[in-house]
């Protein structure tokens, strides 16, 4: 073999494997393009439209076994976006087997990282125990100084169960550390009991006169569910009460209020205050122990949740006297309870139709 002929087998050798990488790489590339779509399944994204809410993302986390936040949040999240303008993530606690909604999955919520450049989250969870990888994101939201809105079962959102030795197990709502965990620390309560009895005995809500003139009251007249009313008995000083939650005798909004000891006085049913994290940072915190999905068929409590969502965002001064919070398509929410979700829905099986 002379020295031309060594050469350009060289030259072809090297060809061969240009190519075998291109093809490598395109591989690579196709995997990597392929898991980005599996992975975008697990979660939905609604754009905003017009309104004031444009340029701001608001993040739902939506995981509880009984009162149908997968179903409820992403109704208020199309509100948002199409009649608002906020760009709206909805996060679902999500079955890795099959990609589909399962509540009684409480250890996996894909997508959490959408927190990092989140301006507000909107949370209604219960009995969460999520990877620390998953929960660090939620962790560090909670001490950026940014606001959150939270609703019912987000008083205890977390129990660990099994991974006591977590970095995050103080946000346990039994926590002893942090007593009261996430649900006492920063929002300012956790599970008690049931103040109203449950199934028998709705709420309506009752505005506090001191605060009737507060921003987020604004043409909010009406706030009844059919969900009953919790205890509350740990709010701290600096916690302004909006609402109060009477207890009525039945599950009709014209049933009379209950007489004696539940009403008299009245439990916090609404509130706001400040928490401060660990990095010295103050966040706006806006609570409600209502937030059933059949809860927001209350147009009262919708336009309160809305107006929420604008003053934690910095657009109190953008509130109308009647904030607009029609139905984005249909929306028939299922009664609340155990096993009752809807089994086989995907994250893309909720995306906004062409119609809405």
């Amino acid at each position: 073999m002379n020295c031309d002929d060594g050469a350009k087998l060289e030259d072809e050798s090297m060809k061969n494997m240009r190519n075998l990488m291109r093809l490598l790489w395109t591989a690579i590339l196709a995997c990597v393009a392929l898991g980005q779509l599996v992975h975008a399944a697990d979660w939905v994204v609604y754009q905003g439209r017009s309104g004031p809410g444009q340029g701001k993302h608001i993040v739902f986390l939506t995981g509880d076994e009984e009162y149908r936040s997968e179903e409820g949040l992403p109704m208020l999240a199309k509100i948002l976006a199409v009649r608002h303008g906020f760009k709206c993530t909805v996060l679902f606690a999500i079955d890795p087997a099959d990609g589909t909604i399962k509540p009684t999955v409480l250890n996996n919520i894909p997508g959490m990282e959408a927190l990092d450049t989140a301006d507000l989250c909107i949370m209604k969870l219960r009995f969460r125990e999520l990877p620390d990888a998953q929960m660090k994101h939620f962790v560090d939201y909670v001490d950026s100084g940014r606001p959150i809105i939270a609703l019912r079962t987000s008083t205890h959102a977390f129990s660990y169960e099994k991974n006591k030795q977590s970095p995050y197990a103080k946000f346990d709502w039994r926590s002893k550390e942090w007593p009261g965990g996430f649900g006492q620390q920063v929002l300012g309560e956790t599970w008690v009991s049931h103040h109203g009895e449950h199934g028998k005995e709705s709420t309506r809500g009752v505005i506090n006169p001191e605060f009737k003139n507060h921003p987020i009251l604004r043409g909010v007249t009406d706030v009844w569910g059919p969900t009953d009313v919790y205890t509350v008995v740990h709010l701290p000083k600096d916690a302004q009460v909006l609402m109060h939650g009477q207890v009525l005798s039945g599950m009709n909004p014209t049933d009379p209020p209950v007489q004696g000891k539940k009403n008299d006085p009245m439990v916090p049913l609404v509130w706001t205050r400040s928490y401060t994290g660990s990095k010295g940072k103050s966040s706006f915190v806006f609570t409600t122990t209502m937030g059933a999905s059949v809860d927001l068929e209350s147009e009262g409590l919708r336009r309160l949740l809305v107006n929420a969502a604008y003053y934690a965002t910095g657009l109190a001064d953008k509130i109308p006297e009647s904030n607009d919070v029609r139905y984005v398509g249909e929306y028939k929410p299922t009664w609340f309870g155990f096993g009752k979700f809807k089994p086989g829905v995907k994250p893309s099986d909720l995306e906004l139709k062409a119609s809405e």
